[in-house]
């Protein structure tokens, strides 16, 4: 739920493809602890018992999967003390889910409106120079455009203020998030 404890939670959200989880790996080497993208791990964990909660099988059945994932890291990052950095989070459901033209339950809304994270929401802009495709990442180079565009409006619609990443190298980028954390 809302609190001010979760003013320490920061969240990265974007596009796929645009170095999200590489600069958080960068993040976690210094020290900070850092909560895995629930949708990569969801997708893993499907393919590992072959079932079909995934993005290109059952989209709703896979946004269901990524919000138990997603309320579980929230609740394990409001046990831990000091920052707690997010790859991806609830909102991330709903976008994915208005990306995909399919209907967000009522739960969920709830679910991206009571936890909450800090205000301040990192947002790695789509980077085509950078995109490639992965046994997990199948999107198209424009549909990562479009999931940048669809995270940023709805982040933006409950409530966050998003600062862009610099498109730069990965130790400027490192030095960036912790600059910005340091005001936020």
């Amino acid at each position: 739920m809302s609190s001010p404890q979760s003013e320490r939670l920061f969240v990265f959200t974007g596009g796929p493809g645009s170095g999200k989880t590489t600069l958080l790996d960068a993040l976690a080497a210094t020290g900070f602890a850092v909560m895995d993208e629930a949708g990569r791990g969801v997708i893993r964990q499907q393919q590992a018992i072959g079932a079909d909660a995934l993005p290109w099988a059952d989209r709703a059945r896979f946004a269901d999967w990524m919000l138990c994932w997603e309320l579980r890291s929230h609740a394990l990052a409001m046990q831990r003390s000091g920052t707690v950095l997010f790859d991806r989070a609830i909102p991330d459901i709903v976008g994915y889910l208005a990306l995909s033209r399919l209907a967000v339950p009522p739960a969920l809304t709830r679910a991206a409106t009571d936890f909450r994270y800090n205000a301040t929401v990192f947002i790695a802009p789509h980077w085509p120079e950078i995109y490639v495709n992965d046994a997990e990442r199948r999107q198209s180079p424009e549909e990562a455009r479009r999931t940048h565009a669809a995270m940023a409006n709805t982040y933006s619609a409950f409530g966050y203020r998003l600062v862009e990443l610099p498109k730069t190298g990965l130790a400027e980028r490192v030095r960036f998030v912790v600059d910005t954390l340091r005001t936020a």
